[in-house]
């Protein structure tokens, strides 16, 4: 008998198989509308014409002895750094969160609906600004509107897509580890989930209560032969499959904390080894003033 596939388990389950989290944390990611982009897009906007024309009033009074083409060169820079340079440090730093997103309760994620990286960034905001600024926005909105996530062009090749953090959704309470579990769980060796199964079982553990019993065990013995396939060695027999997948949830829930940890622990160092590195060496960020005080 063919066994159904996640997607077909979320449907059971009365949930959305189209938006699916990387952690499957959310209960639903939900699209922004194209109207809050625009709105979000506009801020932004405004902040740019007004960063754009404090950096020509300060290069015009600092600068007023140069040349036509220094003047020519300069503008140009300045043009690109508030056109592209801007936004793609902002949206990196802020993991998907430029001011007019902030102000419209937005961000950007990726597919998996993780937080997007400098990669995603700056592909979104060299597209942006063929398809927002020289199209006057003709071409996002098109495809935007010819999607079901809303997604522009820049999406479409970043991998990203907008959600609306503040749309009241329904957050599920994090899975906790069976202590009967716990050393298996930490020595095993679990694989990369697929998304749409990862979605599956944590709303399946979430629902499981609710659900009529012959169902709840029917897809639980199901959801768990997908997840074992991920993992090696097997669970100890004669653990219930529910708590199975749980331990699984939970440690790769773990993992990936302590994953970001390190991360974060290793940006920290790298930044502390650059200000503490002499002025002129590569990689420094320490002024060459201050190197006399």
């Amino acid at each position: 008998m063919t066994q159904p596939a996640p997607t077909q388990i979320l449907r059971e389950l009365g949930l959305p198989a189209e938006l699916v989290t990387g952690e499957a944390v959310v209960l639903e990611l939900r699209p922004a509308s194209f109207a809050t982009r625009a709105l979000a897009l506009m801020l932004d906007i405004v902040v740019q014409v007004a960063v754009y024309l404090t950096l020509l009033t300060t290069l015009n009074a600092g600068f007023g002895s140069l040349d036509d083409a220094a003047v020519a060169a300069a503008t140009l820079a300045v043009t690109v750094a508030v056109l592209l340079g801007l936004p793609v440090t902002v949206e990196t730093l802020s993991r998907g969160r430029s001011l007019g997103k902030l102000a419209a309760g937005l961000r950007v994620v990726r597919d998996d609906g993780g937080p997007i990286r400098f990669r995603q960034a700056l592909v979104r905001g060299l597209v942006g600004i063929f398809e927002i600024y020289l199209t006057v926005g003709a071409v996002a909105l098109i495809v935007s509107l010819t999607n079901v996530r809303g997604r522009r062009v820049g999406d479409f090749l970043a991998g990203t897509y907008v959600i609306r953090e503040r749309a009241g959704g329904v957050t599920v309470p994090p899975v906790v580890m069976p202590p009967m579990l716990a050393g298996w769980a930490r020595e095993a060796d679990i694989g990369h989930l697929p998304d749409a199964l990862a979605l599956a079982v944590r709303q399946f553990l979430a629902r499981a209560a609710a659900l009529h019993p012959a169902s709840r065990a029917r897809l639980g013995v199901l959801l768990a032969a997908e997840v074992g396939r991920h993992v090696a060695p097997p669970a100890p027999a004669g653990v219930h499959p529910e708590q199975f997948m749980a331990a699984v949830l939970a440690e790769r829930r773990e993992r990936d904390l302590a994953r970001l940890r390190a991360d974060r622990a290793a940006q920290v160092e790298r930044e502390r080894r650059r200000a503490a590195a002499p002025p002129l060496s590569a990689g420094s960020t320490g002024l060459v003033g201050e190197a006399d005080q």
